[in-house]
C-alpha cells in the first residue's frame, strides 16, 4: 500500500548567475576575449564600449515620464514587466565595466609567426624531386604516415595495404623502403626513422665519415644504445677501447642530435605565450598590484535596447506579440546585465585574492628570493578574504603574476610547512631550493645520492626522510644520481 507523506528539505541551489560567475572566474586571461566574444555574439544587448564611438552622448535618453503611459494598462503586465528600472540615466552607468586599463601595451595584438608546417615542408621537398607517378604517390603516402615528432610507426606492410586501398596503387615491399630511403633523406635529419636508433643513425651518417669521433659515435648507437641512455660508461669505454677523454666527446657528439627531428620545426609556433593577469610593481619598497586590462572589458548595456524598451513602454501592451517582443527585449537586458555583474565580481575577486596573496608573501615580492616565501595553504588566503577555499583555487589554478623577477602561477606560491630543528615553520619551497641548489653544485662526475642530500639537509636543520627528498627532486624533474653523471 503506498504512503503519502510531506517532507520539508533545506537544499543549496546555485543560481545561475553564480553558475555564470564561477565559470568566468576559472577562465585564464588568454581565454577570456573569446569568452566575452561569444558572448556578445549571442546576446545584441550587450555592447563592447572600446568599438563606439567615445564622441557620442552615452548617458542622455529621449525625456519621458513613465508614469504618463501606464495609466491605462493591464495591470498583471504592469507587475511583470517594470520598464522604468531598465531605461533610467544612472542604470545605463552602472552597468559597464569601463574600468580601464593598467597599460595601454596590454591591448596590443601579439604577432603570429607564419611558417609551413612540417608536413608542408617535406611535401615540397618531395615535389622537387624527379619521381614517377607511383614512386610520387608512394611518397606522399610515407609523409602522411609520419607521426608528429617524425617517426614512421606504421609498418611497411600496412603502408602497402594503405596504397592499394586508397590509391590504388600496387607496390612491393622493396619499393616502399627505396622511397622511404629518399624521405629519409630530407631535412630535418632523422625525418621517417622506425625508432630511436635508426634516428640517430641517420643524423649521424650525414656528418663526415673520417672523423674518428663520428665513427665511435656510431658504433656506440649501433651496438651499445641501451648501456648509453642507461650511463654505463664504464662498459662502452671498455668494449670501444677508449679513455675517459675520447668517450666524453663521443657522448657529446651524440648529445647534441635530435631525438625528435618531426619538433624542430614547428617548436617555435608551438611556444605558449603567457598573459599575466595581474602586474606587480615595486616603486621605492612599496608593492604596487594592478590587474591585466583585459581583464577589465569595456563592457555595457546596449543603448538602442535601451530605447527599444521605451518605445515598447509607450506601444499597446495587450497584444500578445508585443507582450513576446517585450518579453524577448527584456530577457536580453537581463543577460547582458548579469553578464557585466559577473564579470565586475570577477574582476573584484580576481584583486581581492591577489592583494591577499602580495601581503601574506609581501617579502619574496619585494626581493623574489624563493628562501623567503612562508608556508601557504589555500584557507590562510580563503580566511583572509572571507570566502569559499574552492573559490580562491579557481584563481590559483588559472591566473598568472607578472613581476620584477619573472611571470608564476599563483598556484607556485602555495606550499607546506616543515618544521626545522628549532622549532620555526618554513616553506618547502626554501627546502627545494637547497636541493636545487646542492645538486647543481655537484660534482658531475660523482653526482650526490639522495642518502647524501638528506644528510645536507639536516645538517641545515631540516629533518626530512629520505623518501621525501626523492619526492621533492621528481617534482622537481631531476633525475636520479646515476642519470645525472657526466664525464
Amino acid at each position: 500500500m503506498l504512503k503519502q507523506t510531506l517532507q520539508q528539505k533545506l537544499l543549496q541551489k546555485l543560481s545561475p548567475q553564480q553558475i555564470q560567475f564561477i565559470k568566468l572566474l576559472q577562465v585564464p586571461t588568454v581565454s577570456l576575449d573569446a569568452r566575452i566574444k561569444e558572448e556578445l555574439e549571442e546576446n545584441p544587448a550587450l555592447e563592447d564600449g572600446s568599438l563606439t564611438n567615445m564622441n557620442d552622448p552615452v548617458e542622455e535618453y529621449p525625456d519621458h515620464d513613465p508614469d504618463d503611459n501606464f495609466e491605462n494598462q493591464d495591470n498583471d503586465f504592469d507587475e511583470e514587466f517594470n520598464v522604468d528600472e531598465y531605461i533610467q540615466e544612472e542604470d545605463y552607468n552602472d552597468y559597464s565595466t569601463n574600468y580601464g586599463s593598467d597599460d595601454d601595451d596590454d591591448r596590443k595584438e601579439i604577432p603570429i609567426a607564419i611558417q609551413d608546417s612540417f608536413f608542408e615542408s617535406l611535401q615540397n621537398q618531395l615535389d622537387l624531386l624527379a619521381l614517377s607517378d607511383k614512386d610520387y604517390l608512394i611518397g606522399q603516402q610515407i609523409i602522411g604516415s609520419l607521426d608528429d615528432d617524425g617517426y614512421l610507426r606504421r609498418p611497411i606492410v600496412s603502408l602497402i595495404d594503405d596504397l592499394a586501398f586508397s590509391q590504388n596503387v600496387i607496390a612491393e615491399e622493396v619499393e616502399v623502403e627505396a622511397i622511404l630511403k629518399v624521405i629519409q633523406d630530407f631535412e630535418p635529419a632523422g625525418i621517417g626513422a622506425r625508432d630511436l636508433q635508426e634516428c640517430l643513425l641517420i643524423q649521424l651518417r650525414k656528418k663526415d665519415q673520417n672523423n674518428p669521433i663520428i665513427s665511435q659515435a656510431i658504433k656506440v648507437v649501433e651496438n651499445y644504445l641501451d648501456e648509453f641512455t642507461k650511463k654505463h660508461y664504464d662498459k662502452i669505454e671498455r668494449q670501444l677501447g677508449v679513455n675517459s677523454e675520447e668517450l666524453k666527446d663521443i657522448i657529446n657528439e651524440i648529445l647534441k642530435l635530435n631525438p625528435k627531428p618531426g619538433d624542430s620545426g614547428a617548436s617555435a609556433g608551438k611556444q605558449l605565450h603567457i598573459i599575466p593577469d595581474f602586474h606587480i610593481m615595486n616603486n621605492d619598497g612599496t608593492l604596487h598590484l594592478t590587474l591585466n586590462g583585459r581583464n577589465a572589458p569595456e563592457l555595457r548595456v546596449s543603448r538602442s535596447y535601451q530605447e527599444m524598451f521605451a518605445h515598447y513602454e509607450k506601444a499597446e501592451k495587450t497584444d500578445k506579440k508585443m507582450k513576446e517582443a517585450v518579453q524577448f527585449v527584456k530577457q536580453k537586458l537581463d543577460s547582458a546585465k548579469w553578464f557585466i555583474d559577473a564579470i565586475k565580481q570577477r574582476q573584484q575577486t580576481l584583486l581581492k585574492t591577489m592583494n591577499a596573496i602580495m601581503e601574506y608573501q609581501y617579502d619574496y615580492f619585494l626581493t623574489g628570493d624563493e628562501r623567503l616565501l612562508k608556508p601557504m595553504i589555500l584557507k590562510d588566503i580563503a580566511d583572509k578574504i572571507e570566502m569559499d577555499i574552492s573559490t580562491v583555487s579557481r584563481v590559483a589554478n588559472s591566473k598568472y603574476v607578472q613581476t620584477e623577477f619573472g611571470t608564476f602561477l599563483l598556484k607556485s606560491f602555495f606550499s607546506e610547512a616543515i618544521q626545522t630543528d628549532s622549532g620555526e615553520e618554513v616553506s618547502n619551497k626554501e627546502v627545494k631550493k637547497i636541493l636545487e641548489e646542492c645538486i647543481a653544485n655537484e660534482d658531475k662526475r660523482k653526482p650526490l645520492a639522495d642518502e647524501k642530500l638528506t644528510e645536507i639537509l639536516k645538517d641545515k636543520g631540516y629533518t626530512i626522510a629520505r623518501r621525501t627528498v626523492a619526492k621533492y627532486r621528481e617534482a622537481m624533474n631531476i633525475p636520479v644520481a646515476r642519470l645525472r653523471k657526466e664525464l
